[in-house]
């Protein structure tokens, strides 16, 4: 996985998660990428630093290293645990549960996962409304 500091022509600045730099570049290119504040499609790469690991005993996803600071970091922390709260993690069941949802075989629920982007291209293709999530879910090894 790797993350990049990205931009939309409105200069609002985000940051999000792609399988690879070719995952990126394929979304960019396939117009599949919005910005979280304001929906533009006009996505390009802004300047970011290299992440820095420092020994804490534990991962990212365990405990940030640092709280968040600005508004929009604070928005997306509390849509995180909202979601992560009210949301069954699916993992990588995501587009086979979302199918099954919408295709009646499964009561609807609200459900967050992961899926390839091949997987979820599918999805939105056959109709099936899903939007990808501007943090990375919290593996769940239970």
């Amino acid at each position: 996985m790797i993350r990049f500091s990205l931009k939309c022509s409105n200069d609002h600045s985000f940051e999000s998660w792609f399988q690879s730099s070719e995952a990126y570049e394929k979304l960019a290119a396939a117009d599949l990428l919005s910005c979280v504040e304001c929906g533009d499609s006009q996505i390009v790469k802004s300047l970011m630093s290299p992440k820095i690991s420092i020994n804490t005993g534990h991962t990212e996803t365990d405990t940030p290293l640092t709280s968040p600071t600005s508004d929009v970091e604070k928005r997306l922390a509390k849509l995180k645990n909202e979601i992560e709260k009210n949301s069954d993690y699916v993992g990588l069941n995501f587009a086979t549960e979302a199918r099954a949802m919408h295709d009646g075989e499964q009561p609807a629920r609200s459900i967050y996962g992961e899926a390839k982007p091949e997987e979820a291209k599918a999805l939105i293709e056959d109709g099936i409304r899903v939007a990808p999530l501007p943090f990375m879910p919290k593996r769940q090894t239970n």
